[in-house]
């Protein structure tokens, strides 16, 4: 090696250099929609097709984990492959002399290329770790009571999701329809959701499969984990607070979450790990966590072009080692591809709230975007997340939403007692929704 910088043109000191290498897939454009996926790796402003680098000299050996449609066989290789090609890939970006005769071939600019779902999702867990939204939502529901329910400080709260509506950075988010209640009314009715709202999480991707009854202590988060994305867990705040009783979200957050097409590798946040907050009363011993177990991520929410909040990870309750060593406390397995999220990222002022839900304080405090007063999502509206990690910028998550589609016909229904007429914009009632 000749230098200590990529020869990749625009690599170096961008938020994707050799720190970095967020794994992705790929189709070329050129190929049009039935272009192959492949494997890559981002460098700056390019991708590494990484099947047919490592066909070549100083790739042998890996071709076997990079030539598949996602990453899931690359992720199910584990720790010591892991580390083996992130290696192999530095050495390669870094070397001046025959870098460049090995790799080039194989590099296509980001703008010529479709980026898809990374990896085929096993199951989706999302849970509720950040102290000052929990707080905040239970203050927006329960004013005059105790916001954190009893459990909280004692186990990361979540609820298992739907694996097969996470999609990629750029799908368009359709407005749900759903069952809604307004507080005056006697009956729900069905319609498009009203409040539809974001939520800015972190998402941790599952490499390493572990056997049934068998639980993940915290130590072995890193020997599981392959990497990191951002992630958008959309949220009917109206259909879920109809639902929510007793048994969690439902179809208010079933209809998609999005996340990034580059999932970061965790030796690319290594530099960024922090303490975790005091966590008062100490977890019981399975929960225990050796510091630091935290992770500086600087979130940034986006709408319409304008940035309206501005979310601290680092202020996260709960680790994600504790979320993992939680979920597979009871001896349920690990399979490649599983992904948990973190639940919404807010911080302890109003500019770092990471949903639309606390921004509005429920829908009663508007705030202002791009010269407007806003509470909830509209048609139209583009949100986008943005986080980094020091020199390391994540992949961001981008989603536009497009109106709810046409009600489904309803077969006629007897005839019933009139009864007054209700507003055609109800306000919905404010049940105990939490997450």
């Amino acid at each position: 090696m000749t230098a200590a910088t990529t020869w990749v043109p625009g690599g170096a000191g961008s938020g994707y250099d050799v720190d970095h290498l967020p794994y992705g897939v790929f189709g070329l454009r050129s190929e049009g929609p039935s272009s192959q996926h492949r494997i890559g790796v981002r460098i700056g402003d390019h991708v590494l097709d990484l099947a047919g680098a490592a066909g070549g000299e100083g790739g042998e050996g890996f071709g076997r984990h990079l030539g598949g449609p996602t990453l899931n066989t690359l992720m199910a290789a584990g720790r010591t492959t892991w580390d083996e090609i992130r290696r192999w890939l530095q050495a390669t970006l870094l070397d001046h002399d025959a870098g460049p005769e090995r790799l080039s071939g194989h590099l296509h600019r980001l703008d010529e290329v479709t980026l898809h779902l990374p990896f085929e999702v096993a199951d989706y867990i999302d849970f509720y770790c950040s102290l000052d939204h929990a707080t905040n939502v239970g203050r927006i529901f329960r004013p005059d009571a105790e916001p954190l329910l009893p459990n909280w400080r004692h186990l990361p709260v979540g609820y298992h999701g739907r694996a097969g509506t996470v999609v990629v950075s750029g799908t368009d988010v359709v407005r749900p329809l759903g069952q809604r209640k307004g507080p005056d009314a006697a009956e729900p009715d069905f319609g498009p959701s009203a409040r539809l709202d974001i939520e800015a999480e972190v998402g941790f991707v599952v490499g390493t499969p572990s056997r049934l009854g068998d639980s993940v202590p915290t130590s072995g988060f890193a020997e599981h984990v392959f990497g990191v994305v951002l992630l958008n867990d959309w949220s009917a705040r109206d259909i879920q607070a109809w639902e929510y009783v007793p048994l969690g979200p439902f179809l208010g957050k079933s209809f998609a979450t999005s996340v990034s097409p580059w999932v970061t590798p965790l030796a690319a946040l290594e530099p960024s790990r922090v303490p975790l907050p005091s966590q008062d009363p100490p977890p019981l011993p399975y929960l225990q966590v050796a510091e630091p177990a935290g992770y500086d991520l600087a979130l940034e929410v986006e709408l319409n072009g304008e940035v309206v909040s501005r979310p601290p990870y680092r202020t996260m309750y709960w680790s994600p080692a504790q979320m993992l060593a939680h979920l597979t406390s009871n001896g349920a397995s690990l399979r490649t591809g599983d992904l948990f999220a973190s639940g919404t990222v807010s911080g302890p002022e109003r500019g770092e709230r990471g949903s639309f839900l606390e921004l509005s304080w429920g829908g009663r405090e508007p705030w202002t975007a791009g010269g407007e007063e806003r509470t909830f999502l509209r048609d139209g509206d583009e949100v986008v997340l943005r986080a980094s990690a020091g020199t390391v910028t994540l992949g961001e998550v981008r989603g536009r939403i497009l109106p709810a589609p046409s009600r489904p016909s309803r077969p006629s229904r007897p005839s019933r007692p009139s009864r007054p007429s209700r507003p055609s914009r109800p306000r919905f009632v404010q049940l105990d929704q939490e997450s």
